[in-house]
């Protein structure tokens, strides 16, 4: 049976194997859990455009043209993404990235026009940074 997280790497002095991570797996479900996330975030934006009113924001149709297009376009960005990082291929991580740095850039600009705040925003390059770093160790262990 392969080794899920953990794989053995030499031998000690006394023949013990020293255990270590496999961070290609680690990176596989970061990527895993980032899509299911961002399955809910698109599907959140679908039902903004259909017609359910989240608290503190206005209808669809009420919104200002730039938020109805911020909205519409997080609907189909966070979408493909998930996709993207479920089937962890290089084009849904950029994409991910892409969406997210948007994301932040939208919070720090126009908060108050789609629901997005600078906490969320904060959240999200956190994110961005475990990614990062996920990655660098993955291609560090090849």
């Amino acid at each position: 049976m392969s080794e899920p997280l953990h794989g053995a790497k030499g031998a000690g002095a006394e023949g013990d194997a020293v255990r270590r991570v496999a961070w290609d797996r680690v990176l596989v479900w970061f990527m895993r859990v980032m899509a299911m996330v961002w399955i809910l975030k698109g599907l959140v934006a679908w039902t903004i455009i259909i017609g359910v009113t989240l608290p503190g924001l206005p209808s669809f149709p009420d919104m200002l043209p730039p938020a109805q297009a911020i909205v519409v376009a997080f609907a189909v960005l966070d979408l493909l993404a998930a996709i993207g990082l479920w089937l962890t291929s290089t084009w849904g991580g950029v994409l991910w990235l892409l969406a997210v740095m948007t994301n932040v850039v939208i919070a720090v600009l126009r908060p108050v026009d789609v629901g997005t705040s600078p906490t969320v925003a904060g959240l999200q390059l956190c994110l961005v940074v475990a990614y990062v770093t996920l990655s660098w160790l993955a291609s560090r262990d090849e």
